[in-house]
């Protein structure tokens, strides 16, 4: 089904631009076009200017023709090799000089690649379609001009041929072998108009009829170096992290513009949501989630070479997913400047507002020097909420309360019950929100810990009934 939609795209492409008189005229001439016979495209030379991928394939410099090759295929391949009667021979046997592989090319843009001048003229009296356009939308004069063809350029420009302007990103590679494995072609991904283009946050997408979650690099960034580095500093963390509860990297368009970035797609939607809805969480469930929550940032702070330092961990940035499990997101972000190797500063604090939010560490709220404890200190904000089910200090604002906790040094008070909160739950608590970085743990200990409170929670008879193990 996927390969006859692409051909179906193709043909009506030609058709609205004139060059197939008619459709019972089409297929009486090249049945080749039939889905069901040609399931090849066409690698012998050089790729089209537009593709993503740009595959190199091996060259092979003999004259004749591969075996098994279907009418279009073997058009193709002999205007690769410049054999002007091996294609005028084809076409007086009937074959339409528009016939297209499965990404849309023409034996005109596959001259116009190899300079192949000879058969392009001859083409052009065929009556080619001289604006033909492939799956990625280049022509031949395009493909002509990107491969230094000049003098196929020049004919065709002549004859009027329209040349589509070539977006350029910043991540292009100039050998397609350097193209990155996590590119998707952007034509897989679908993104709703309506949406629109929202500068550094995710939305709903689909890639192949699957939703996930796309960030869209907006226009104004491509000329802009923080902006483009930012990107590159995102996907480069995405690309290497890899667990359970850190939300999954899918791929990403950087040889395409717009680029894009694109994770797993949560429906359930993050964690702030969801206490917003349901209030404070069963003992069980928040220690579950605790548990959820602390693998994931180990996982990140345990990266090598160099541990990431989430600096924006909220319950806005940790996702629900449809098994109730959570994962970590938003990483990335933040920009940091390395003062050593486990000390860090932020890079530009004046372009995130978000970082005076309720949950950072008051090293951070003062822009000051910090190092991976400012998430545990989120951490303890975040269990807190989760046990008392609203934020610190409510109903007081959270720019309000974030200045009582980072600049006045208090901390909200444990209202749950003993019973709903064992003692050894609210050590850990505080100490992860310590004011000396030096006394909060580190996220190993911390689960540790929450596995100890577990056990010891089912060993007491405390919430058996809720209580189910392993949670590993």
């Amino acid at each position: 089904m996927e390969i006859a939609s692409q051909l179906k795209r193709g043909i009506s492409r030609q058709f609205s631009t004139g060059s197939l008189r008619s459709l019972s005229r089409q297929f009486t001439r090249q049945s080749s076009l039939d889905p069901r016979r040609n399931n090849m495209r066409f690698s012998f030379g050089r790729q089209s200017s537009l593709d993503p991928i740009r595959r190199s394939p091996d060259r092979d410099d003999g004259l004749s023709v591969p075996e098994n090759l279907d009418l279009t295929m073997q058009l193709l391949f002999m205007a690769c090799r410049g054999d002007v009667r091996g294609v005028e021979d084809l076409l007086d046997e009937g074959i339409d000089v528009n016939s297209i592989d499965l990404d849309g090319r023409t034996a005109l843009h596959i001259a116009a690649c190899e300079g192949q001048v000879e058969v392009a003229k001859l083409l052009l009296t065929r009556r080619a379609n001289i604006d033909a356009r492939d799956r990625w939308g280049s022509t031949a004069a395009a493909d002509a001009k990107y491969y230094g063809n000049m003098e196929v350029y020049n004919i065709l420009r002549a004859r009027g041929a329209k040349v589509p302007k070539t977006r350029r990103t910043p991540m292009t590679v100039a050998n397609p072998r350097e193209v990155p494995e996590y590119e998707l072609n952007p034509l897989e991904i679908q993104v709703r108009k309506v949406d629109g283009i929202s500068r550094g946050h995710y939305q709903v997408a689909k890639w192949n009829g699957t939703k996930v979650a796309v960030k869209i690099l907006d226009k104004e960034s491509y000329s802009d170096p923080e902006s483009i580095n930012a990107f590159k500093h995102e996907l480069e963390i995405l690309e290497k992290v890899r667990h359970p509860n850190v939300v999954q990297f899918v791929g990403a368009v950087t040889q395409n513009i717009p680029m894009m970035i694109v994770a797993e797609y949560h429906p359930k939607g993050d964690l702030g949501t969801y206490i917003q809805m349901k209030g404070r969480l069963s003992p069980s469930k928040a220690l579950r989630f605790a548990l959820d929550i602390a693998r994931g940032m180990n996982c990140l702070h345990e990266c090598k070479p160099d541990p990431v330092i989430h600096c924006d961990l909220k319950p806005k940035n940790i996702l629900l997913d449809s098994g109730g499990q959570l994962k970590v997101a938003g990483f990335g972000l933040i920009r940091l400047s390395k003062i050593s190797p486990d000390k860090a500063k932020l890079a530009h604090p004046d372009t995130h507002a978000e970082l005076q939010s309720l949950y950072v560490a008051p090293e951070v709220f003062k822009d000051g020097v910090f190092d991976r404890s400012v998430d545990a200190f989120s951490f303890g904000l975040i269990l807190y909420e989760m046990f008392e089910g609203v934020q610190p200090f409510h109903p007081k604002s959270p720019e309000e309360a974030a200045r009582m906790i980072c600049l006045e040094g208090k901390r909200p008070p444990l209202k749950v019950k003993s019973k709903g909160c064992p003692p050894d739950l609210k050590e850990l608590i505080e100490e992860c929100w310590d004011e000396e970085p030096v006394a909060r743990p580190t996220f190993s200990e911390i689960i540790v810990r929450l596995d100890k409170i577990v056990a010891n929670c089912s060993k007491q008879g405390w919430w058996k009934d809720t209580f189910k193990l392993p949670w590993k």
